[in-house]
C-alpha cells in the first residue's frame, strides 16, 4: 500500500482549520479525505504536519495519506483537483516512505504574516492581509524582531490555556520587510512553534510598530513567561504556512 506525500494549498477563510470538524462544519482535513475516500472507495485518514487554526492559509501543507491504488503520484494530484472545492488543491505529489508522518519528519516550517499598511481598504487583499491604516515603525519593528530570534523560551507567546510542558523553541528567522504605509511582510521560520506563536509574535511587533511599546519591551516579555506580558493575538487572516521542510 503506498504512502503519498501530498503538497497541499488553501484560502483557510471559509474554514474552521485543518483539523476535521463535527458535521456541519468546514475543515481541510475533511475535504482532502473526503476526496480521497471518493477516489480509493474506501474510507482515507490523513496525517498533516501541522494544524493550522481556523482562517489561516497555507501555500505549503504537507500532508500523507495511505491507501490501496495503483495511480501514479501525478494522476493521483490531477483527479484529487478534479474533487477538491475551489479553495483547496494539491500543487504536488510523490511517494513516501513506508509510516511517513509529516508531523515527526517536519524538521522546520516558515510562516508568512501579510499586513497592509495603506489607509484606503485593498479588496484585492480583504481575505489574507491585515489591515493597518496606522504608520507603521518599521525600523522599530526591525529592531523587536532581531532580540526575538534564536532559541528562548516563549512561554510569553504560546496561547493561554495550552499544554505544551516545553515551551523553548529555535527562531532562525524573523524578519520585517516592505514599506511604511504600503505592504508590510512578517516571516517566521523555526524548528517549531507553540499554539498562535507566530500571531503572538506579531502582534507583540505591532505593538512596537504602532509606537506604544519601545522595541526593547520584547525582552520583558521574553522573561516574563507570560501569555499577558506579550502583545495581543493578531487575526487569523494574514497568516499562511508557507513550507514545511521534511
Amino acid at each position: 500500500m503506498p504512502t503519498f506525500r501530498l503538497t497541499v494549498e488553501y484560502d483557510g477563510t471559509d474554514f474552521e482549520g485543518w483539523q476535521r470538524q463535527p458535521e456541519g462544519h468546514r475543515s481541510v482535513q475533511a475535504e482532502l479525505e473526503g476526496a480521497l475516500t471518493a477516489i480509493a472507495g474506501a474510507p482515507v485518514t490523513v496525517k498533516a504536519a501541522g494544524r493550522t487554526d481556523a482562517g489561516v492559509h497555507a501555500e505549503g501543507q504537507l500532508v500523507a495519506a495511505a491507501f490501496a491504488t495503483d495511480l501514479t503520484p501525478e494522476t493521483l494530484g490531477r483527479a484529487l483537483n478534479a474533487k477538491l472545492p475551489a479553495d483547496v488543491a494539491v500543487s504536488g505529489a510523490a511517494i513516501a516512505p513506508p509510516g511517513w508522518n509529516p508531523r515527526f519528519a517536519a524538521t522546520g516550517k516558515l510562516y508568512r504574516y501579510q499586513i497592509w499598511n495603506g489607509v484606503s481598504r485593498s479588496p484585492l487583499r480583504a481575505r489574507r492581509w491585515l489591515q493597518i491604516p496606522q504608520h507603521l515603525d518599521l525600523a522599530a519593528m526591525q529592531v523587536c524582531s532581531e532580540s526575538l530570534r534564536g532559541t528562548h523560551d516563549f512561554a510569553s507567546f504560546q496561547a493561554a490555556g495550552s499544554s505544551v510542558s516545553d515551551t523553548v523553541r529555535s527562531l532562525a528567522r524573523l524578519d520585517v520587510a516592505g514599506q511604511a504605509g504600503n505592504a508590510v511582510l512578517i516571516e517566521a521560520e523555526g524548528n517549531g512553534f507553540l499554539r498562535h506563536m507566530v500571531r503572538n509574535l506579531v502582534g507583540t511587533l505591532l505593538e512596537v510598530g504602532l509606537g506604544r511599546k519601545s522595541p526593547v519591551w520584547t525582552t520583558e516579555v521574553l522573561s516574563a513567561r507570560c501569555r499577558s506580558a506579550a502583545g495581543p493575538t493578531a487575526p487569523a487572516l494574514g497568516l499562511t504556512l508557507v513550507r514545511v521542510d521534511a
